[in-house]
């Protein structure tokens, strides 16, 4: 016999209704968290100039490269797909042979007209404008990777959205029948444990590189929670009744 607190019910105990409700939104919380991880690695992968999304590559989002631009860093990074190396090798030499503005318009201004101005021409406020000069100059600084003030702004984003999204997906799966119940509970409260540690991670990384490696697993804990809870529940829900020998007992 499986005892039971007296607030659990299955989901094979509520209408099918309600466990429409509950599918409908698993799926499309399912498709947006497939996009945002596809928005993550784009962000970020390959900055280290190898494939795939490394530690390495979040060092340099969070940190920079210290050693180059934040220019060079985008056309070597997640803007590489979108510039011929050769072009991006001569706006590299460009930037270390001191950034001549004589040879900024000759040579460099018509490169980034062929292959970023579609973007980056003031349209969107979220890009930087390469048809600024002055945009440019700040551009070719050493990269100190996210400011503090963008970090800011990004964190209060996720700390309410993530939030939301696991407080949805650990309500429904709280009807899953999960034994022993810690197990359960080890599962919902991850996510919010990873989420706090992945956000201070991003501006202690600033301070120190090793702490990549916490931005790194916490990712890697919420994705592994969220897919736990989002399989589980869809099996539980349409494919698997409980135990016939589950009871209604009270449990406090």
């Amino acid at each position: 016999m499986i005892p039971v607190h007296r607030m659990y019910f299955h989901y094979s105990e509520y209408p099918p209704s309600m466990r429409v409700l509950f599918t409908g939104t698993l799926l499309v919380l399912g498709l947006a968290y497939i996009f945002a991880m596809i928005q993550t690695y784009v962000s970020h992968a390959a900055r280290d100039g190898s494939p795939g999304l490394s530690v390495q590559d979040l060092v340099i989002a969070y940190s920079g490269t210290r050693t180059e631009s934040r220019l060079e860093a985008a056309i070597k990074g997640p803007m590489s797909d979108n510039i011929d190396p050769e072009d991006a090798g001569i706006v590299s030499l460009w930037v270390h042979q001191g950034a001549n503005e004589e040879k900024y318009v000759e040579t460099i201004q018509p490169i980034l007209e062929d292959n970023c101005v579609a973007c980056h021409d003031g349209s969107n406020p979220h890009l930087p404008n390469l048809t600024d000069y002055s945009v440019i100059e700040d551009l070719i600084k050493v990269d100190t990777g996210v400011s503090v003030y963008t970090l800011v702004r990004v964190s209060h984003i996720h700390l309410f959205g993530i939030t939301f999204i696991f407080f949805i997906m650990g309500f429904m799966f709280t009807h899953a029948l999960i034994r022993p119940v810690w197990v359960k509970c080890l599962v919902v409260g991850i996510p919010f444990l990873a989420i706090i540690l992945d956000i201070m991670s991003w501006y202690l990384t600033k301070i120190h590189p090793g702490f990549a490696w916490v931005v790194y697993i916490g990712g890697m804990f919420m994705a592994f929670s969220f897919a736990f809870m989002w399989i589980t529940s869809i099996y539980q829900m349409w494919f698997m009744r409980p135990p016939k020998d589950m009871v209604r007992e009270t449990s406090e």
